[in-house]
């Protein structure tokens, strides 16, 4: 058995520059389903190259969906993650399938959660497959709603949970509801889904709405591809049926915000000023709030139409208390960035982190103490605080990232600390950002 790889990443005291984040992994996986189902064909620029994005991309050839290259590139600057073009030949509707086809989805909730929804609507028989993690993330509420909305879904190993066997068929819309508390993406499939069913639907949230800057992500990526969608309120929508979605022509997959917050942190620890490019005021997607929380931390921020510069304030980093239920992913970032604030930092309202990609509540928890924070963790919420020696008090640690690209990325921000750090299976990041460590590492800096 081959060892794990390790990266050891040395004590950097200050860094400043630019780079270009890659496409977003949740606009990406969105963008392509959405061409798919489109009438047309449809450019979709700066496509990112992820493991999470070729699952999608496999799933939707395997149904008849044409998908070409016309351009794969590297920025000549170096700090650019590798993006593609692709092209899209829709299938004017909803996928077909003569005989039983079975599609590996990886670990991908952006892909298993969308298909499940078009797919059971769809003519066909289709098993859905993942990796063991997938078999360990929750679909119950998204399979309940489209069993009553007349879906047959069924589960093959355990209740609630992927792999599934799904016998597609037509559906007539109504009334439906589903749980809004678990995932956001729950809600996003069914909002793609039902404006292509025969008759109109009206659609309520319950719970605790979780992510929902992702819903209304989904919403206005819909709009661009030509299906409107009536919100009441928050918890409320109405949906037309026989509806068809049209290619816009060409697509542009904005950077992914969740990816700027690990160099959006590094200017602020780092002194800075670092710009992001690709994600900016203009960005549809709500981890661009991540900002707003180094603001509210003392991190010195700039916004424009598609870039965010961040420096360090004259105070340096300060803890609080943060409601991050809004921005879950770049959540985990104030966590570490947690360690170069002065006093101790909660974070609430958080207990989707356990139904990621592993347990992050608790994969976080565990890895802060190892560089010798104190950390309390609740059912949904983690409080840090730092060494009472600040970055001096920090320990060396050797990081378990999980299987889990997220804790791999935020914990490079160790690398701003004297002891430095090192990062186990840096090659998760492959997930959604291949490249993330080399654009890392090739910030300018001076000492």
């Amino acid at each position: 058995m081959s060892k794990t790889k390790t990266l050891t990443l040395a004590y950097r005291p200050r860094v400043e520059g630019a780079v270009h984040v890659p496409g977003s992994k949740s606009i990406a996986n969105r963008a392509l389903l959405l061409a798919a189902l489109a009438s047309g064909t449809t450019q979709l620029d700066n496509m990112l190259l992820s493991d999470d994005t070729a699952r999608m991309r496999e799933a939707l050839v395997a149904l008849g969906v044409g998908i070409t290259e016309t351009d794969n590139h590297t920025a000549a600057a170096g700090n650019e993650a590798e993006a593609t073009t692709l092209s899209v030949v829709g299938l004017g509707g909803l996928p077909k399938a003569s005989d039983k086809l079975s599609l590996f989805l990886g670990n991908a909730g952006t892909v298993m959660r969308p298909l499940a929804a078009i797919l059971s609507a769809s003519e066909g028989e289709f098993l859905l497959t993942g990796e063991p993690r997938m078999y360990e993330r929750p679909i119950g509420p998204l399979v309940d709603t489209l069993r009553l909305a007349g879906g047959n879904v069924e589960y093959q190993q355990t209740e609630g949970y992927p792999p599934l066997l799904i016998h597609g068929g037509q559906l007539p819309g109504g009334s439906l509801s589903i749980d809004g508390s678990m995932s956001s993406q729950y809600v996003s499939a069914l909002l793609m889904l039902l404006p292509l069913l025969a008759g109109d639907t009206h659609l309520t949230l319950t719970g605790t709405i979780v992510s929902e800057p992702y819903i209304a992500l989904t919403v206005a990526m819909m709009a661009s591809f030509g299906v409107a969608i009536e919100r009441l309120n928050k918890r409320e929508f109405v949906i037309k049926g026989n509806q068809q979605y049209q290619s816009p022509g060409v697509y542009w997959i904005e950077g992914d915000a969740s990816s700027a917050s690990y160099f959006l942190a590094a200017g602020a620890i780092g002194v800075g000023p670092i710009t992001v490019y690709g994600v900016g005021i203009d960005s549809l997607q709500g981890d661009k709030a991540f900002a707003e929380v180094l603001a509210a931390m003392g991190a010195e921020v700039q916004w424009a139409p598609r870039s965010i510069t961040v420096s360090s304030g004259q105070n340096g980093l300060h803890g609080g208390v943060f409601d991050l239920n809004h921005i879950p992913d770049a959540a985990m970032t104030i966590a570490t960035s947690a360690l170069f604030a002065k006093g101790a930092t909660e974070i609430r309202n958080i207990a989707n982190w356990r139904l990621k990609e592993t347990d992050r509540l608790h994969a976080m928890a565990t890895e802060l103490k190892k560089c010798g924070a104190i950390v309390e963790e609740g059912d949904d919420w983690i409080r840090i605080t730092p060494p009472t020696k600040g970055i001096e008090g920090l320990q060396h640690a050797e990081i378990a990232t999980y299987d889990d690209h997220r804790m791999a990325m935020c914990f490079s921000l160790l690398s701003f600390a004297p002891c430095g750090v090192t990062i186990t299976d840096p090659e998760c990041c492959k997930k959604t950002y291949p490249n993330f460590f080399s654009d890392f590492s090739a910030i300018d800096y001076t000492n």
